[in-house]
C-alpha cells in the first residue's frame, strides 16, 4: 500500500495495525497485548535502528500512546503502563486537540538550517561566491571557502553562483516542510510544535525522516463504536479515497461493510451541496461589489487564515465543507448514527472537533490498518451497487482545481468567474494571499489547497499523489 519505500511510513502503519489486532484479539487482554507490541516489533535478536534496542522499544511505546489517541508531551514519567492508557482510551468520550504530538526522544536534534561549503569547493580564482554575498559572510582559508554563520542571512546567492555546486543548503526537514513556521527547537534542542501557529496540516509528520511528529489517532474510538452492540455507524468516504486501495469504489463499499459499518456514503454527495452553496455565495458577493472570494473546503488553509493572515478572513467563503454536509445528510437519513469521516487529511480532525455533525475522523492509513488487522483484502471484495451517484465535479474535489472547477460550472453565465489557484501552502503563498487581501487580486475566485496536488497529497494517504490524482480524474469522468 505504501507509495514509496519509506521505513517511517511502514513503521507508523505497523504500529496502527498491531494496535487494531490487539483490540480485536478476544483471546488476550487488550492492555496486556499492547504491552507486548514493542517487544514483538523489536525482539532481542533484531538489529536496532537507534543506539540500542531499548531506545527503539521506548520510542515504540510512545508511538502506541499516540496511536491510542494521547499526547506524548503530557506524560510526566515513563512508568504509566500501556494497559492504563488502553483503559483510558476505552473510556474516552471524544477526541481532543491538539492533533499532532512530538516524541522528543525520537528527534535527531538536527543542526540549524544553513548553507554549507562542501569538499567540492575548488577555490577558483573568480570567487563568485564571495562576490555574490552582500553580507561579507564568505572567506577563504587554505584553498577552501567557508561561510561565517553569524553573518550569513541564508539568502542562497552563494549557492546560486557557485559553478561547481559546491555550496549546499542543509535543511531541517520538519521545519522546512511547515508552511507557517510552527516547528522549532525547544530548550533541549529537540522538535517542538507551537500550538499558536500550527494549522494541523501534518506536513511535518510526513517530512521528518525520524518519525518524531505523530498524529493522535482515533482508531480506538472508531473500533469501539463499531463493536458496540446496537450502535449505528456510517462511514463517509472522501473523494480522495479513489486510487488508495488498488480497488474500485464498489469493492470499498463491501470492505467497509465487512469492517462493521452499517452505512457507507461518498462525501462527494456533500461536495455537491458545497458547490451549490458556494456558487450562490460567490454570485452574491460579486454583485455586492466584493473584490474576490476564496474557497473554504481546506481546513488547513482556513486555519492558516485565522492564525496568520486575518486580513484575508472576510474573503473566505462561509460555505461549509463537503465533510460537514455529508455528515449532516447522514444524520438526517439515519437518526442517531455515528459519523466517521474517512479521508487523507490530518487537519480534518481539527475541523471535526468543532463540528457536531462529525463524530470521528480516520485517515486512509488508519483505514488500511483496520483492513489488514481484520484480514480484509479489498481487491478480493465483492462489488456493491452504489446507493447514489454524485456529480463528477463533486468527486473531483480531491485534486487541485477541482473545487474552483465545480463552482465555475455551477455559476455558469450568472457571473464571470476568474479563477486563481494556490496549489500547496507555503510562506510565499501566504504572503501572496495577504497581498490579495490588502491590495489587489488578479482573479475573483481563489482556490487554496494546503497540500500540493490537493487532498490526494494529504498527510494521511497511502498512495502516490500523482497516481491518485489520475485515478480521481478518471473516476470523475467514467465513474469507475
Amino acid at each position: 500500500m505504501a507509495p514509496e519505500r519509506n521505513h517511517v511510513n511502514e513503521l507508523r502503519r505497523e504500529v496502527l495495525r498491531r494496535i487494531a489486532e490487539a483490540f480485536y484479539n478476544e483471546e488476550e487482554d487488550f492492555g496486556r497485548a499492547l504491552e507486548h507490541i514493542p517487544y514483538a516489533m523489536r525482539p532481542k535478536t533484531s538489529k536496532p535502528n537507534r543506539c540500542c534496542i531499548y531506545k527503539d522499544r521506548a520510542i515504540l511505546r510512545f508511538r502506541i500512546i499516540a496511536g491510542l489517541g494521547f499526547r506524548i508531551e503530557d506524560e510526566s514519567d515513563d512508568e504509566t503502563p500501556l494497559s492504563v492508557y488502553a483503559e483510558r482510551a476505552m473510556q474516552r468520550e471524544k477526541p481532543r486537540a491538539p492533533i499532532l504530538t512530538v516524541c522528543d526522544i525520537a528527534c535527531q536534534g538536527c543542526i540549524p538550517a544553513r548553507y554549507y561549503v562542501t569538499d567540492a569547493c575548488q577555490n577558483c580564482i573568480a570567487h563568485p561566491c564571495t562576490g555574490s554575498c552582500r553580507f561579507g559572510a564568505i572567506f577563504h582559508v587554505k584553498g577552501r571557502a567557508y561561510i561565517e554563520p553569524e553573518k550569513c542571512k541564508n539568502c542562497g546567492m552563494c549557492h546560486d553562483h557557485c559553478p561547481y555546486q559546491a555550496i549546499v543548503r542543509l535543511t531541517v526537514p520538519c521545519e522546512d516542510a511547515c508552511p507557517v513556521k510552527a516547528m522549532h527547537k525547544g530548550e533541549n534542542h529537540r522538535a517542538e510544535i507551537d500550538g499558536t501557529k500550527c494549522i494541523s496540516c501534518g506536513r511535518c509528520m510526513r517530512a521528518c525522516p525520524f518519525g518524531t511528529v505523530i498524529e493522535r489517532s482515533e482508531i480506538i474510538d472508531v473500533m469501539r463504536v463499531l463493536k458496540e452492540e446496537g450502535r449505528h455507524v456510517t462511514a463517509l468516504m472522501a473523494p480522495a479515497i479513489v486510487g488508495q486501495f488498488q480497488a474500485n469504489i464498489k469493492k470499498l463499499f463491501d470492505a467497509l461493510h465487512r469492517l462493521g459499518f452499517d452505512e457507507v456514503m461518498e462525501v462527494a454527495v456533500g461536495a455537491d451541496v458545497t458547490t451549490r452553496k458556494e456558487a450562490a455565495e460567490f454570485v452574491e458577493r460579486m454583485e455586492k461589489g466584493e473584490r474576490y472570494m476564496t474557497t473554504s473546503c481546506c481546513p488547513g488553509y482556513v486555519e492558516a487564515v485565522r492564525l496568520h493572515i486575518p486580513e484575508a478572513m472576510p474573503f473566505v467563503s462561509s460555505t461549509r465543507t463537503p465533510m460537514h454536509y455529508a455528515c449532516e445528510i447522514a444524520k438526517q437519513r439515519f437518526p442517531g448514527t455515528t459519523t466517521v469521516f474517512l479521508g487523507p487529511c490530518v487537519a480534518k480532525r481539527r475541523e471535526a472537533l468543532s463540528d457536531p455533525e462529525v463524530d470521528y475522523v480516520l485517515t486512509f492509513e488508519e483505514v488500511g490498518a483496520l483492513f489488514e488487522a481484520r484480514g480484509i483484502d479489498v481487491k478480493a471484495c465483492a462489488e456493491e451497487d452504489l446507493p447514489e451517484i454524485p456529480s463528477g465535479e463533486g468527486r473531483k474535489y480531491a485534486i487541485s482545481g477541482g473545487v474552483a472547477g465545480a463552482v465555475y460550472k455551477e455559476v455558469g453565465d450568472r457571473y464571470e468567474v476568474k479563477p486563481l489557484y494556490v496549489n500547496g501552502l507555503s510562506l510565499a503563498g501566504l504572503r501572496t494571499l495577504k497581498a490579495y487581501a490588502t491590495g489587489s487580486c488578479p482573479g475573483n475566485l481563489v482556490e487554496v489547497m494546503a497540500c500540493e496536488g490537493g487532498c490526494v497529497g494529504g498527510a494521511g494517504v497511502i498512495s502516490d499523489k500523482n497516481k491518485a490524482a489520475r485515478a480521481v480524474e478518471t473516476f470523475s469522468i467514467k465513474g469507475v
